[in-house]
């Protein structure tokens, strides 16, 4: 499944809604404006109503306030954005990616170990 990619404002947004589970756009605010008032009240709906429609959160119509919550998991996007980078960098192989992570000592031991596991068991897990 391909994703869009997202803006750094995009992301922020979502960062807040995987750690925050359903939010109230007030409470997203805050978190990321966290000294202004509500200036940046009409950032946050804009951000919000961009990323509804890219069909990557959900907004609960329900209560007099809208609640809205991620309807894509932080891993699904990173991994669409990992397939995507290896599209454009590598012919789609992610091997020159993990290559140069083990060479650069980026993962750890439990990392490696579990990428072997994932090997051993014909890529299944």
């Amino acid at each position: 499944m391909s994703n869009p990619s997202l803006a750094p404002a995009e992301l922020a947004v979502m960062e807040v809604l995987w750690d925050g589970g359903q939010l109230t756009a007030r409470a997203i605010r805050e978190q990321l404006y966290p000294k202004e008032s509500k200036s940046q009240h009409g950032t946050v709906q804009n951000l919000l109503q961009r990323l509804e429609k890219k069909g990557l959160i959900e907004r609960d119509r329900s209560l007099p306030v809208h609640l809205f919550s991620a309807s894509l998991s932080r891993e699904a996007y990173a991994s669409s954005q990992l397939e995507s980078l290896a599209d454009k960098l590598t012919g789609g192989s992610l091997a020159p990616l993990i290559t140069h992570l083990m060479q650069e000592k980026k993962i750890s031991r439990k990392e490696l170990n579990r990428l072997r596991k994932i090997l051993d068991e014909g890529g299944k897990s």
